[in-house]
């Protein structure tokens, strides 16, 4: 009963939030955001002394890994030389690199010619880059990232990095670095002899980043080496920790063409899969008794949710809990606890889905619309404490309607989504699974 009256609470205020039902709903700035802040050696200065040798030793790796990969770039060319321009910037990073094609098709000369295209842009660390065009080989001595990496250090923006020519080198952002792996191990399976060597060091090297760059409690950074500010917080946003894990668990299975990873690694990875399912566990947002879902990205030392860019707030998110219920649901021999947690973010969405109402284009940009029959639907973000949806804005504002923020925000990030449906939808035959 207390579920269900909760269930009914959390619903009720989502629907009046969404204008869903009668009475007017009068939109509101709630607040300012306020920018996450980065792992520095003082915050790790402030944690118990039995935790804080293993991140300081994590935070020093970083560091040197950072001064390795630019001398590395620099090597690359003679002193004084100019570098080439670097790569253009294009849309996500599976651009010419697809994981969705038939097994035979990665046997093609065309998919080979990406898979070398693919190696050149591997960093000294073992990661990768993000929006990039995998047709094209990268250059000596040009850049690891895109051109459109070069925003102006502005303390107004959240997301201005602290080198404007060297950000993103090494990164889970937009499915990099784990699409890479995955794409070389199916280029690689159709190459079992010399010829696909370099293709599987190419992906034992990324393993080895990923097991580097993830945190001694079990979650990865948006970029590695560190970078600094929102970027240092484990990301649950485009399902990075998920997927780190999801690639970590087949290669200690010896699954989805990674059977041929040393057997040390794949201890190592086991290891580290158990590890991040830990973090996910840690990291569910839990409120005055509740049990919710699962933020975009939690503060790496305290694990409560913290914000990102300008328009992204601290809060409870249904696209990354969604993703994290699919993970955790595919995790063979699930414990108490994880199924606890999974039953728990289930619950949540049920209680937040919303009916009726469409978030599509009109003649004044995305809004949030009347539409009977639409739906279900869920808001990106949803307030910790009073379970209502938020919506931020480049100025850093945070609003209570979504129709309130600028149009160029508005059409610029999918503020109500329906993919949390898939993970009801898995639900339902886990559940039957797992009484």
């Amino acid at each position: 009963m207390r579920h269900a009256l909760l269930a009914s609470a959390l619903t009720l205020a989502v629907l009046t939030a969404a204008g869903v039902t009668s009475g007017p709903a009068q939109a509101e700035v709630l607040r300012l955001n306020t920018p996450a802040v980065g792992l520095t050696i003082d915050r790790i200065g402030a944690l118990p002394d039995m935790e804080r040798g293993a991140w300081a030793d994590y935070l020093a790796r970083s560091q040197a890994q950072h001064q390795a990969d630019r001398a590395a770039l620099s090597a690359e060319l003679p002193p004084g030389a100019t570098p080439p321009p670097p790569p253009q910037a294009v849309g996500g990073n599976d651009h010419n690199m697809p994981l969705d094609r038939p097994a035979e098709w990665y046997g093609t000369p065309e998919a080979r010619a990406v898979a070398d295209a693919v190696v050149t842009f591997q960093t000294p660390a073992g990661g990768w880059s993000k929006n990039q065009d995998r047709r094209i080989a990268r250059l000596p001595g040009q850049r690891f990232s895109n051109d459109a990496e070069t925003m102006e250090q502005n303390p107004a923006n959240f997301d201005a990095p602290a080198d404007r020519f060297w950000t993103f080198v090494g990164t889970l952002d937009n499915n990099a670095t784990w699409s890479e792996m995955r794409f070389l191990a199916k280029v690689a399976a159709h190459a079992p002899g010399p010829e696909g060597d370099a293709w599987r060091a190419a992906v034992i090297r990324g393993v080895h980043y990923l097991l580097n760059a993830q945190y001694p409690n079990g979650g990865w950074p948006q970029i590695w080496p560190l970078e600094g500010g929102f970027h240092d917080s484990i990301t649950f946003n485009d399902n990075a920790v998920a997927q780190a894990a999801m690639l970590l668990r087949d290669v200690a299975h010896g699954t989805e063409g990674f059977d041929f990873v040393p057997a040390e690694l794949e201890v190592r990875a086991a290891e580290a899969t158990k590890k991040a399912v830990d973090v996910i566990l840690a990291a569910q947002v839990r409120y005055d008794g509740r049990v919710m879902g699962w933020p975009q990205q939690v503060e790496p030392m305290r694990l409560v949710p913290t914000s990102a860019r300008n328009y992204e707030p601290r809060s409870v998110a249904s696209g990354e809990t969604t993703d994290i219920l699919i993970f955790l649901m595919g995790e063979p021999n699930p414990t108490p606890e994880m199924k606890a947690a999974i039953r728990a973010g289930i619950e949540w969405l049920q209680s937040t889905r919303v009916y009726d109402k469409s978030f599509e284009m009109t003649d004044d940009g995305r809004k949030l619309i009347d539409k009977p029959g639409a739906g279900p639907i869920w808001s990106r973000n949803y307030d910790i404490v009073t379970g209502r949806p938020i919506f931020g804005d480049k100025d850093q504002t945070i609003h209570d309607d979504v129709n309130g923020i600028s149009i160029g925000r508005r059409n610029g990030y999918s503020w109500w989504i329906a993919s949390p449906q898939q993970a009801l939808d898995a639900y339902a035959q886990w559940s039957a699974a797992n009484p």
